[in-house]
């Protein structure tokens, strides 16, 4: 049976990101000119000001929902009219921030003098943040990001730059602060750093068995959302990563009896983080690698890392990277991804999670099973999730499906070694 144990990088993860959630009210009191950001939005160019103080709703959204208080705030939401067939994150944070004075679901981020959306990763993000634009008549900052069918073209990068190069000018302007182009370099590099020690930690998994849950991997990318190009965040990635490492060497394994690798695709279920991964070890089956957290750090398309140099002009750099998440890319770039995550780790299995609330993850998720079931040729199933709002989660049925895939897997190691 697998040991659930609290980790010492598990015990830092969550002093950092409640020391981060408080500093950052601190300073918006004292303050700081806070800005609300979408996830991909590069955050490292704000640590380029003396005191910008940012946070992100997506972020707030899921932790809100890990701590299984998503249908609440989603409640309010939708009593305000918001439709429930929108996405969760959205219905928790409107819920949360347009809560009413003295109601204690309105403790959430500090109220933003900006907000920056982008239509790359989630074209919702923009109607979410006009919500608040409209509400409180704050500036609303859209970033126009290139969908990428194959990699990135020369003059989407240059196009890209030239918005982030007008985004620094606007927040220089709102905020009354100079930028230094230094502080950005050094904060791009602190970064790559921290991909390069996440990328030693997503290679735990292809040991036998796992090192790692992609359970793992979920919960310790929350800081990559929060607290980017911070020299706080790349050694927690290094320790992370020796940490897993050591633990590996001593023979300390989350699933020690493993029988089936599994990869996950789409965000994860936050409200059911310890409970599936409690009943997949049962099953003797570890999700090891997961599409959502294998793509950071590297270009769109590849599952290789991608890091920074010294000499480069770390705001193009920024733009080039502006395509790493799934959402943003077509089926060739999340197949060849895909695959390549699935040979290197070894995947019996996927499991592919259409997700209510995500709509731009899971379009093409039945073209993506139908492929990778015939080209990988290992079998794959489609379970039904919503990422925060437990009421559209039926645990029984998505069981039912994961416990068929490991028959499917069963099956086709017996037939392989008839043969």
């Amino acid at each position: 049976m697998a040991a659930f144990v609290k980790t010492e990088s598990g015990k830092r993860l969550t002093d950092m990101m409640t020391r981060n959630y408080f500093n950052n009210a601190v300073r918006a009191q004292e303050g700081g000119f806070v800005v609300w950001i979408a996830i991909v939005v590069p955050a490292e160019i704000f640590l380029g000001f003396e005191n910008i103080v940012y946070a992100v709703p997506e972020s707030f959204a899921a932790m809100t929902a890990a701590r299984g208080f998503g249908p609440q705030l989603c409640q309010k939401s939708e009593k305000m009219g918001y439709s429930m067939d929108i996405c969760s994150y959205a219905r928790i944070d409107l819920g949360s921030g347009l809560a009413s004075e003295g109601d204690a679901s309105a403790l959430g981020l500090p109220r933003p003098h900006l907000l920056i959306s982008n239509n790359n990763n989630c074209s919702l993000l923009v109607k979410w943040f006009d919500v608040y634009h409209r509400e409180w008549g704050v500036p609303h900052v859209v970033l126009d990001i290139p969908f990428c069918y194959e990699n990135q073209k020369p003059k989407d990068w240059e196009y890209i730059s030239a918005q982030f190069h007008d985004l620094i000018q606007t927040i220089a302007t709102l905020s009354g602060q100079k930028f230094d182009l230094d502080k950005v370099r050094e904060a791009v590099r602190y970064s790559s750093e921290a991909s390069r020690h996440w990328k030693r930690f997503i290679r735990c998994a292809e040991n036998r068995p796992s090192g790692i849950t992609a359970f793992d991997s979920f919960v310790q990318m929350a800081p990559t959302l929060t607290m980017r190009g911070t020299s706080e965040l790349a050694e927690h990635y290094r320790l992370l990563a020796d940490e897993t490492e050591a633990r590996m060497a001593a023979g300390l394994f989350p699933v020690p009896d493993e029988k089936y690798r599994l990869l996950w695709d789409n965000i994860a279920p936050w409200h059911q983080l310890r409970k599936m991964q409690q009943r997949l070890a049962e099953l003797k089956a570890n999700i090891i690698s997961a599409s959502y957290t294998y793509c950071l750090g590297c270009l769109e398309g590849d599952y290789r890392p991608t890091y920074y140099s010294p000499d480069e002009d770390p705001l193009a750099y920024l733009a080039r990277i502006q395509n790493f998440s799934i959402c943003p890319q077509g089926m060739h770039l999340r197949r060849q991804a895909m695959t390549q995550a699935i040979e290197r780790a070894g995947i019996h299995g996927v499991v592919f999670a259409s997700n209510r609330s995500c709509k731009p993850y899971s379009l093409m998720q039945m073209d993506q099973q139908k492929y990778i079931s015939q080209t990988c040729g290992i079998p794959a199933t489609m379970v039904d999730v919503d990422h925060a709002d437990v009421r559209n989660y039926n645990e029984n049925n998505v069981f039912l499906r994961i416990e068929a895939l490991l028959e499917q897997i069963d099956s086709r190691s017996e037939q392989h070694l008839k043969h």
